[in-house]
């Protein structure tokens, strides 16, 4: 997954408000879907937010500003393609380190249940963002 980032123009605070609803939101949807007891709650949360960490501190790599493509030479797109790479690679490896992590209290059928999980919140909230784009961008044009 490969993130080109446009010029924002909300604040950090808002950023950083906006990444906790998320992450409340995340959190009420695992915690309801995977049905854990108090004992694997407490076990699981340190673990998947030391993932979620490094994950974040990751892909903040990815997020190149990059206004035309045809203006970089090709050295710089060289460098580039070998940086979004490196950090595929470390997704895989923290992802790796992450399922084995959850081997010492979940089940695999759990831990594929939460790679599982993972995609469809992933997917409900790009659904949920182009929604309130479009609900946003119908009522300026009226």
């Amino acid at each position: 997954m490969i993130f080109i980032s446009l010029p924002t123009f909300a604040q950090d605070g808002e950023r950083d408000e906006h990444r906790e609803k998320i992450k409340a939101l995340k959190v009420a949807y695992f915690t309801q879907e995977l049905n854990f007891d108090e004992k694997t709650a407490e076990k699981f949360w340190p673990v998947y937010n030391k993932y979620e960490k490094k994950r974040r501190e990751l892909h903040s790599r990815e997020h190149i500003e990059l206004k035309n493509v045809e203006c970089i030479s090709e050295d710089e797109a060289e460098d580039l393609i070998s940086e979004f790479l490196d950090v595929e690679s470390e997704e895989y490896r923290i992802k790796k380190q992450l399922f084995k992590d959850l081997k010492h209290f979940m089940t695999a059928r759990e831990i594929i249940k939460l790679h599982k999980l993972e995609s469809e919140f992933h997917k409900k909230l790009i659904k949920k963002y182009h929604s309130k784009r479009e609900e946003k961008q119908n009522s300026s044009s009226k």
